[in-house]
């Protein structure tokens, strides 16, 4: 054996001296850690009553107040469009000024057609010439009856097509259908204009309409002749009134909610504006409404949780409205009943809890 082999083997008592102490360090280490995890547990766990605040349920008689979007309408509106394709030889359109109906706002060039129109008119006068001849002499038996027939029949043919030109030349004239605002000039006299151009827009300002829907649930609330709230404007907070007018008889099949007009009784505003209508569903309804942070949504359906006997208990509920802070139940609760609050997500079925504090229920009437 050389040196250098003996050497290593007069080395290793000290490396197993090493080796023991680092086994035996790891394993007190191992030993008190899992000693300190396990005391954790305990300690978190604990075994006592979930602390939770409660609130006592009360029957609270609430204005049921249903809030929508609306949008506000023009009480008549107009595109001002040709019926027939042209150059536009006329446009008279005062931008933001009140037209009378009937005023001529724009016109098509219809020289052809006015042209047409003093030829059948002198073809009619020849014709009815010939039928006051024609007349004479059949009363003499000086001609057959169908020849003053057919005298008489070119004279009802030249009439009609006078009055059809009449009608095409009609056609090239654009007139206010109404009295009414105009709007903006959208065109220029000499353009080429075809019935898809709009040349400008009107609208009646004075009995101003809002027209809003309403789910189907709420179908029997509404009725002709009712009033109901509308804002519409968000920064003054202020809410006028609006008559329903008429209802849409239909049900829209893809959003199930029914459209309702109203016309405003007061206040101004403009077309197109939006605005928020505010319905009376019900008045004094006698209702039981818990926080929303209170209900437990499951697959099929929804849960409370209920202070009994000093422990948890989950029931079934049914909600009905919704509002932004507290929703209605339906079915599941009673008057007098505990429900949790706060903590809700640290109770369990059965298991003890210990109530900290019983709040209160404020709700806008």
């Amino acid at each position: 054996m050389n040196s250098n082999t003996k050497s290593v083997f007069q080395k290793i008592p000290n490396l197993n001296k090493t080796l023991s102490f680092v086994i035996i360090s790891g394993t007190l280490l191992f030993t008190f850690s899992c000693k300190e995890k396990k005391d954790t547990f305990q300690a978190k766990g604990g075994g006592g009553p979930t602390i939770v605040d409660v609130i006592i349920v009360k029957s609270d008689k609430v204005s049921d107040k249903v809030e929508v979007n609306g949008t506000i309408v023009a009480n008549e509106f107009a595109e001002l469009r040709p019926e027939v394709s042209g150059l536009l030889t006329y446009l008279n359109v005062p931008e933001g000024q009140t037209v009378s109906k009937g005023t001529v706002i724009a016109r098509i060039n219809n020289a052809d057609l006015q042209a047409q129109l003093n030829r059948t008119k002198v073809q009619l006068e020849l014709a009815e010439t010939t039928e006051k001849r024609l007349k004479q002499l059949v009363a003499v038996n000086g001609i057959n009856q169908a020849d003053y027939d057919l005298a008489v029949n070119q004279v009802n043919t030249f009439k009609a097509d006078m009055a059809y030109t009449q009608a095409l030349i009609d056609k090239t004239i654009v007139r206010a259908p109404f009295t009414g605002v105009i709007g903006l000039r959208k065109v220029s006299e000499g353009s080429f204009v075809t019935p898809t151009n709009i040349m400008a827009t009107m609208q009646q300002l004075a009995n101003l309409r809002i027209d809003f829907t309403i789910p189907e649930t709420y179908q029997k609330y509404v009725r002709k002749g009712a009033n109901v709230e509308v804002l519409l404007d968000q920064n003054s907070g202020k809410r006028e009134s609006a008559r329903i007018i008429a209802l849409e008889p239909q049900v829209n099949q893809s959003t199930r909610n029914i459209t309702v007009r109203a016309v405003l009784n007061s206040g101004s505003t403009s077309p197109g504006s939006f605005a928020k209508v505010y319905l009376n569903a019900s008045t004094n309804k006698a209702s039981i409404l818990i926080p929303t942070n209170c209900i437990i949504p499951e697959a099929m359906g929804k849960k409370a949780v209920t202070v009994k006997g000093g422990k948890a208990v989950f029931v079934d509920i049914q909600t009905g409205d919704r509002r932004e802070e507290v929703v209605e139940v339906t079915s599941g609760l009673s008057v007098g009943d505990t429900v949790v609050v706060s903590g809700v997500l640290f109770a369990r079925p059965d298991a003890p809890v210990k109530v900290r504090s019983v709040k209160s229920l404020n709700v806008v009437k």
